[in-house]
């Protein structure tokens, strides 16, 4: 996702443990449902966002192509060798590469982000970030001791990012079916 900077915003909530839950924001999650708490470095999918776009560029070719050749035949068929329907045809081509070059220019100045991911037994992941990677860890380990330690409470203010996680390699994906033979691994 683009640019040197973040174009995503990063906004500031509060994380604290009261009462046997986690919040995260507006959000709660109970202790005895997190499954597991660590850090992380997000990394923007550039190469996936490349091979998009080339892939993008080599379709968006060959439409262009075939449409500007029929267009072409339409316009010099017609009264007096008008090329409007040439013209929508490039056009169009033009304002799609301008979309896939943008989109693509956002993966690859998007930065690397170091996060904190608390990830329940069910499908609820919280995910929260901050530039100081111990920090995180921290925060991990107060979480990880608010599990064991029923009475244990504390507040604090983190970074949240609003991240589109197409864009964004979270690490290995294991799934396994069945119970012998599993030797693979999809990245």
């Amino acid at each position: 996702m683009p640019p040197a900077v973040s174009a995503q915003p990063v906004i500031e909530v509060s994380l604290r443990v009261s009462r046997r839950l986690l919040w995260v924001g507006d959000a709660y999650y109970p202790l005895q449902n997190i499954a597991r708490v660590h850090t992380l470095t997000i990394h923007p999918r550039r190469k996936d966002a490349v091979l998009l776009f080339a892939k993008r560029l080599l379709i968006m070719g060959a439409v262009t192509t075939l449409l500007g050749l029929l267009a072409g035949l339409i316009d010099s068929s017609s009264s007096g060798g008008a090329t409007g329907l040439t013209a929508l045809v490039v056009i169009v081509a033009l304002a799609a590469l301008g979309y896939c070059l943008v989109e693509m220019l956002k993966v690859l100045g998007a930065p690397s982000h170091y996060v904190l991911v608390v990830e329940t037994s069910g499908p609820s992941t919280a995910v929260v970030t901050s530039p100081d990677r111990d920090h995180l860890r921290r925060l991990a380990q107060q979480i990880a001791d608010a599990i064991e330690n029923p009475k244990a409470e504390f507040e604090v203010r983190v970074d949240t990012l609003t991240i589109s996680p197409k864009h964004y390699y979270f690490g290995d994906n294991v799934n396994m079916y069945g119970g012998t033979g599993n030797v693979g691994m999809a990245s």
